[in-house]
């Protein structure tokens, strides 16, 4: 270790510092390095290595806030490395938060990244002194282009899109600078992150706007108020959301860092708004997390885009084997359909289109007489429905999944996508499918098919508010019904379901009620077990609602006012 060049000149105590520092970040790097050879599923066999890790960045952060004059003095400590420890840290809390889907850990995340911009500490790293440091230089730019990139993810996930423009604008800039010094090989990639991120934020087709035209950020996570809330004499299950597949294969989709639209919109539909944990954490680390929220935790989520068939069925695996009793499995899939090729072939969805060869099977290659490898066909999820098991199928191919058999007599319901849409839906297809946008946030799905860009804040709440009553009065038609499956009822117990219930319920009156999807498709969401249709999605008492809620928006003129028997 060479200090400076001055090592006999340095005090034995500030020796001794400088030594402990190189300990420590020595230390935090082979253990930051090791979590990539750590199982991607699994809840458990990670937790320990994770807070190891977090324990030794903590220490490595208030080694160097201690001493830093020392380690500026004797290491030449840059800001840039001071930036990397933070960054560092603000990675291990989204590793977290991909880990145990608590959103809590995004606000720690962020706090870390604002630190590094709002500090500076990657402000040197385009200017620092070239003498010995040339073949170095291009990587410490790329670190500071991989930092806001990581930033703008978390900034998605909390939905600070203000923050998220501002990044982008400055992400652009260091692009270009980067490019314009460097002769490299990524510019063309980093080009793409930049194209990617605008599409990303571009993808809501509606806009809320304030009195003075400024845009409002709205959250599509659950709040204490959003999901209908249980009467007396509603009869339902006990059963709880405990994990989640969320899979996307939609190749003209609009994406950002391996995370579709429609997977980003069904993330958020399965969490809570976050906590700050800034009053129950003073620094990095797991020994805290054995405190419980109030509340009840989000559900555990696997995050799978473009998974292969074996991918995917670990991760399959892996979730029903950890699955707590009374629970609940939950599997999304946005893919793109597999169409039967043989008289007794439902067909399925395709969760894998890379034409990279896989164990030797290149899916561009493939002999024609044999079926498509990534296809996941209902049959292939028999074995899972030995526990609950609660599945969307948002495809071109999602009546596939209406052919289901419950094997084991355990709760089973499948919620299935239209499979064509009308022609000027269609041509929006890349900003996310309308089925999932339903999902995700119905009231600006509802202004989206009826012809609306833009909307004040005003009416918006108000629309919001008659929302809710419209799903009050969904969740009494479902749990009055004396036809509907059990099923249904089963599942209603727990917040995040039944919301989806709510939703779905609302989605498929609304597009039955709407004279393009009558007029060129006839083509609307299913379920599996079927609902009863004059219960629920055709009750006259819900399509009053949605006229009225029309009549609000002045777009009555998009909806029949009376639906045919027949379809």
């Amino acid at each position: 270790m060479s200090i400076g060049g001055v090592e006999d000149d340095i005090p034995q105590g500030e020796r001794k510092t400088v030594t402990d520092f190189c300990y420590l970040l020595d230390k935090s790097k082979q253990l930051f390095n090791g979590l990539r050879d750590l199982p991607q599923y699994g809840q458990k066999q990670w937790q320990c290595y994770f807070g190891r890790t977090f324990d030794v960045y903590t220490k490595l952060w208030k080694f160097q806030q201690q001493h830093r004059q020392v380690l500026d003095n004797r290491y030449g400590l840059k800001r840039w490395q001071i930036g990397e420890i933070a960054s560092k840290i603000g990675q291990l809390y989204y590793h977290y938060y991909l880990r145990t889907s608590e959103t809590s850990y995004l606000n720690e995340a962020f706090s870390f990244y604002s630190a590094i911009r709002q500090r500076s500490y990657y402000s040197q790293v385009n200017k620092e002194d070239r003498s010995g440091h040339a073949s170095v230089l291009p990587e410490l730019v790329v670190k500071k282009l991989r930092y806001y990139a990581r930033f703008i993810v978390v900034c998605l996930l909390l939905n600070k899109m203000d923050v998220v423009k501002e990044l982008v604008k400055e992400l652009s800039d260091e692009i270009e600078d980067y490019t314009h010094r460097f002769n490299t090989e990524d510019q063309v990639e980093w080009n793409l992150v930049l194209q990617e991120v605008a599409a990303f934020i571009d993808a809501d087709p509606v806009m809320v706007l304030n009195d003075d035209n400024t845009l409002v950020i709205l959250s599509n996570r659950l709040s204490d108020t959003g999901a209908p809330l249980l009467e007396q004499g509603m009869i339902v299950g006990q059963l709880a959301l405990a994990d989640a597949l969320i899979i996307g294969n939609c190749n003209n989709q609009v994406k950002f860092s391996e995370l579709t639209i429609d997977m980003f919109r069904m993330l958020q539909a399965l969490e809570r708004e976050p906590m700050n944990l800034a009053s129950q954490m003073n620094k990095p680390g797991l020994q805290e997390t054995t405190e419980k929220p109030a509340r009840r935790e989000n559900p555990h989520k696997y995050l799978l885009y473009k998974p292969t068939f074996s991918q995917l069925y670990t991760f399959l695996a892996a979730s029903f084997k950890e699955l707590p009793a009374n629970s609940v499995l939950l599997i999304y899939l946005s893919a793109t359909g597999v169409f039967p090729s043989g008289p007794y072939d439902f067909g399925g969805v395709l969760t894998n289109s890379n034409r990279d060869v896989i164990n030797g099977d290149g899916i561009h290659k493939r002999n024609q007489s044999y079926k498509e490898m990534h296809c996941l066909h209902p049959g292939d999820l028999y074995p899972f429905t030995r526990k609950p098991l609660f599945i969307i199928v948002d495809s071109s191919n999602s009546v596939a999944y209406k052919n289901f058999t419950n094997l084991f007599g355990q709760p089973l319901v499948c919620l299935l996508s239209p499979t064509t849409y009308p022609k000027a839906l269609q041509d929006q297809s890349q900003r996310g499918s309308l089925f999932t946008f339903f999902l995700n946030n119905p009231l600006m799905a509802f202004l989206f098919v009826s012809g609306l860009s833009s909307m004040r804040k005003g009416l918006w709440d108000k629309c919001h508010d008659y929302l809710r009553k419209i799903n009050r009065d969904i969740a009494q038609l479902l749990t009055h019904s004396r036809s509907i499956d059990q099923a249904f009822l089963q599942f209603f117990g727990d917040e995040f379901l039944r919301l989806l219930l709510t939703r779905f319920i609302f989605c498929s009156a609304t597009l039955r009620m709407h004279k393009l999807f009558r007029q060129e498709t006839r083509n609307y969401p299913e379920s599996y077990p079927q609902l009863p249709r004059d219960e629920t999605v055709e009750n006259p008492h819900l399509q009053k609602h949605i006229l009225e809620l029309a009549s609000m928006l002045d777009v009555r003129n998009v909806f029949l006012e009376t639906t045919l028997d027949d379809y």
